[in-house]
């Protein structure tokens, strides 16, 4: 019997109906249920051959507890490593050397220095920066938002030079990006399970909360489904390359190009109050299939956690234009053998005599 465990927060939906459908799809070789830790030691597997990870982000014991438990076997739905590292910034970055297209980006420092630093810390950093350059290139209006996320927290419309000054003094010890605005048409909200499973949602950023999915693209006809076909071309480009099990991201669409906007969801909104009765069930049917997949995917003795195509092209040492090319994969052909070579004083061999 294998088992699949959710960890969450005060998420009420979704994360019951996981459980449900899990065990009405298999429940006897396979069942779910919330994770329940009692204790945490070092090196020491949990009874989990799955955990969904809907909090960790928030938790950072639970971080611990999952990287612990990657480590001794669990395949942990986000890699708890990468997500560690990972931030929104570094996603365009990859975005661009993966043909993907999204809006113009700068990083800019923090307005207050990070705790137990002092001016001397910054001594890398070039005064005053070329914030001409970086302003020419994003124009104005554009969006300053945090480069490792937050859930909409901290975003800014930024109208010009002023405004951006004013706005940034707000932001204390948060490293922010400044980004191009995209006046957009029609704008797609899409899960992506399992690096093959995806769903398009039209989606309403300017709506309350409760009715951004309450929408309908504008976008029809054999466009619509050119778009459509390139709107999964990117997610699934993105999170091969990301590595991630269970994410969404965001396109802007402009001029019929679908620019990505947010892809660094690894807790993505699941709530049937919010994405609806529609979107619910199919995360929830999907996410089932896909934990059931992982748990019999499982191998002991292996980490069983997801590496995204970027991390392994790094890891191999291959080109980074493995990735431009969308070639998300990284293979190598093992070099052939080539046959011994003969001594120069080998004599060859000589033929049996011939039998009289």
């Amino acid at each position: 019997m294998k088992k699949i465990g959710i960890l969450h927060g005060m998420e009420n939906t979704f994360p019951q109906a996981f459980v449900e459908r899990v065990n009405q799809l298999d429940g006897k070789n396979i069942i779910a249920e919330p994770v329940l830790i009692d204790r945490v030691v070092q090196g020491e597997a949990t009874d989990y051959a799955v955990i969904i990870d809907r909090i960790s982000q928030d938790v950072p014991f639970y971080r611990a507890f999952l990287k612990n438990a990657a480590l001794c076997g669990t395949a942990v739905i986000n890699n708890p490593f990468w997500w560690s590292a990972d931030e929104k910034f570094f996603n365009n970055a990859l975005a661009v050397k993966l043909g993907v297209p999204v809006p113009n980006t700068v990083l800019m420092p923090s307005k207050e220095r990070p705790t137990d630093t002092s001016e001397t810390s910054f001594r890398n950093l070039k005064m005053p920066m070329a914030w001409g350059e970086m302003f020419e290139y994003v124009g104005f209006p554009a969006y300053m938002k945090p480069h490792a996320g937050g859930g909409w927290k901290s975003v800014y419309k930024i109208h010009d030079m002023e405004d951006l000054w004013n706005k940034h003094a707000e932001t204390e010890q948060l490293v922010m990006m400044l980004q191009s605005e995209v006046t957009f048409e029609d704008y797609y909200r899409c899960y992506c399970l399992g690096g093959k499973y995806v769903h398009i949602m039209p989606y309403e950023p300017r709506n309350p909360h409760h009715l951004r999915y309450a929408t309908q693209p504008k976008t029809t006809g054999e466009a619509h489904k050119k778009l459509i076909a390139t709107i999964t071309d990117y997610v699934l480009r993105l999170n091969k390359a990301l590595g991630y099990d269970f994410n969404t991201v965001e396109f802007a669409v402009h001029d019929g190009i679908p620019y990505a906007i947010d892809f660094c969801n690894p807790a993505p909104d699941a709530d049937i109050h919010s994405v609806g009765q529609e979107n619910f069930d199919w995360i929830v049917e999907n996410a089932a299939k896909m934990a059931i997949e992982k748990a019999k995917a499982h191998k002991e003795g292996k980490t069983n956690l997801t590496w995204g195509s970027f991390v392994r092209t790094s890891a191999m040492n291959l080109p980074i234009a493995n990735l431009a090319k969308g070639d998300v994969e990284p293979t190598e052909e093992a070099p052939k053998k080539a046959a011994p070579k003969k001594a120069k004083d080998e004599e060859p061999a000589k033929k049996a005599p011939k039998k009289k």
